[in-house]
């Protein structure tokens, strides 16, 4: 059975919103290091429409023969909405049809590695109450947004085991966390 990692971008205080504002500072060879980490060891992204939507408008712009790059453009990506019709999807992206929940499952399922799940919201959420995810890394980013979208705001209790922790010079904090 294949894992489902979420890799979310998070402010100190608990800003999700807007990570190319206050992130971009912190955007070292450490960040690009576990980000291909996480990358290589997956062989197919999850992704909720608007983070689609806002990844294919840039990714597939950039120059090809960044390793980086070249992998998250040729990964089949799959897309969770409600709205998004198939015959509109480009980037190698398959819509979900019918029950998310249900689709995730068998994609979870099938042989393979890793699917990465980028972006947080109502996809979140639904991958969390249905307990869908298994690992989350969240990277605590040493910057106040004072405002934005804040990560499971107004979500009921839900524990986590910390895995790991990962600190880089540049103040980011990644807890690897597992759902209890």
């Amino acid at each position: 059975m294949r894992k489902l990692i979420e890799s979310t971008f998070v402010t100190t205080d608990g800003v999700i919103a807007e990570p190319h504002r206050w992130g971009a500072p912190y955007w070292d060879n450490e960040h690009t290091d576990y980000a291909a980490g996480l990358l290589f060891a997956s062989d197919a992204l999850l992704l909720g429409r608007e983070t689609y939507i806002g990844f294919a408008g840039v990714w597939p712009t950039r120059p090809a023969g960044d390793e980086y790059t070249d992998r998250i453009n040729a990964m089949p990506k799959y897309v969770a909405s409600q709205t998004l019709r198939q015959e509109d999807a480009t980037w190698n992206a398959t819509v979900l049809q019918g029950d998310v929940t249900e689709a995730v499952r068998v994609l979870k399922e099938q042989d393979g590695a890793d699917i990465l799940k980028f972006g947080t919201g109502s996809l979140s959420h639904l991958l969390l109450d249905n307990k869908l995810v298994d690992e989350y890394h969240f990277w605590i980013f040493p910057t106040i947004a004072g405002t934005g979208t804040r990560l499971f705001e107004g979500r009921d209790v839900s524990h986590l085991e910390l895995l790991d922790t990962t600190t880089f010079e540049s103040g980011i904090v990644v807890h690897r966390l597992a759902p209890r």
